[in-house]
Parts: C-alpha cells; sequence; structure tokens
C-alpha cells in the first residue's frame, strides 16, 4: 500500500487535470468501491422515485372516479360487475374481496356478515398499502447512510494524502490536493444520493398516509350503506 501512495504521491505532482472522471480513477480501492456505491445507490433512488412518483398520480385519479362511479351506481352489486376483472388498482381490489365476502355470507345473519365483511377490508387494506410502501425502506435507508458512507471515503481519502506527505516528506499543495479531492468527491456523492431520497420518501410516506385515510373514509362509507 505504501508504494502505491508513493507512485501516486511522485506521480500527481504536476497533474492538475480534476475532471470527476480523472478523480475516480486515480483514487484507490476504497475510494472507488465508496463512489460506485454512492452512484449505484443514486440511480437506483431515481428509480424507485420516478416509480412511485406514477404510481400516486395513476392510484389518485383511479381512486377519485371509482368513488365517484361507486356513489352514482344503483347498487353495489351491479357496479361491481362493471369492474374490470383482471384490475390491478388498490381500492378496486379491496373493494372486489369486500364485494366477494359479502355475497359469500348473504346467508348470516346481519352482524356476523358485517363484523366478516369490516375484517376482510381490514385485511384488504393492509396488504395493498404493503404492496404501495414497497420500498420505501430503500428511500429512508440511503437517505440516513449514504452522507456517513460519503464521509467514510473522505477520511480514507484525506488519511492517504496525509500518508503521501509522510512517505514523499513533501508538504506541496500539488502532493495532498488529489487525495483531498477524491475524498471530498466522495462526500459531494454522498449528499447527492441522500438529499432526493430523504425527501422522496417524506413526500411519499405523506402521499401513502393521504392514500390510506382515503381507503379508510371510503371503507367506512361503504360498511355504513350494507
Amino acid at each position: 500500500m505504501e508504494t502505491d501512495i508513493v507512485s501516486q504521491a511522485v506521480g500527481l505532482g504536476g497533474n492538475t487535470d480534476f475532471s470527476l472522471w480523472k478523480l475516480f480513477l486515480r483514487a484507490d480501492f476504497v475510494v472507488k468501491s465508496v463512489i460506485i456505491i454512492l452512484i449505484i445507490s443514486s440511480i437506483w433512488s431515481w428509480a424507485l422515485i420516478f416509480d412511485k412518483y406514477k404510481l400516486f398520480k395513476k392510484i389518485n385519479k383511479s381512486a377519485e372516479d371509482f368513488e365517484n362511479k361507486f356513489w352514482k351506481a344503483k347498487s353495489a352489486e351491479s357496479f361491481n360487475n362493471t369492474l374490470p376483472s383482471k384490475s390491478i388498482d388498490p381500492i378496486i381490489l379491496i373493494f372486489r374481496d369486500a364485494m366477494n365476502e359479502l355475497i359469500k355470507t348473504k346467508s348470516k345473519s346481519s352482524s356476523v356478515q358485517l363484523a366478516r365483511v369490516e375484517r376482510v377490508l381490514e385485511i384488504s387494506t393492509d396488504k395493498q398499502i404493503k404492496k404501495i410502501e414497497k420500498n420505501f425502506t430503500f428511500l429512508a435507508t440511503v437517505g440516513s447512510t449514504a452522507p456517513f458512507i460519503g464521509l467514510f471515503g473522505t477520511v480514507w481519502g484525506i488519511m492517504n494524502s496525509f500518508q503521501s506527505i509522510a512517505i514523499s516528506r513533501n508538504t506541496s499543495l500539488a502532493i495532498v490536493a488529489p487525495g483531498i479531492a477524491e475524498a471530498l468527491f466522495a462526500t459531494a456523492l454522498g449528499l447527492l444520493a441522500a438529499i432526493p431520497a430523504v425527501i422522496a420518501y417524506n413526500k411519499f410516506n405523506s402521499d401513502s398516509k393521504r392514500y390510506i385515510s382515503r381507503i379508510d373514509n371510503f371503507c367506512k362509507r361503504f360498511i355504513s350503506i350494507i
């Protein structure tokens, strides 16, 4: 490792290229690993952000359309028959599960029927919400850990810079500048990955709570008409 540091210290004396690609190429294995981890985390986070954004936009619109059509329908059963059979919309799936249970328990007493439908609504709602909130934990994890991963790369890079000074016995800025630049690059990537993830997690968590509240309100109103 010392040989690598000496070679880096000697070879970088006249190198003034501080482009991001050159900073990555000059970094040692640990800093490169940190940079790659942060880049992959950032890309995956943005993929989730776009996916969840489209999901909430879709289900909020479909929930509004569903409720408007439901309250205009002549009966819940006739409305259920008009719904697409292969729909994956959460509110439709919840309603269909409740209707299936309602039809199965027609011969039961009203109290038993009501209790079973309420239970089905609760289970089905929980199941759909878990699907909607899938990968929320990843965004929260990236938001909380990415800065510290970047900081680890920064500390490692600065340690290498100090070792370069000690081994080369040269305190020239040209010796330490590349290592410090690589280290700060890791910190910047950590923040770049963390900030969007935190913002997205907070937004989607809020969107999820509003959607859950909407579903709960519909379920209560549906129970009231049984």
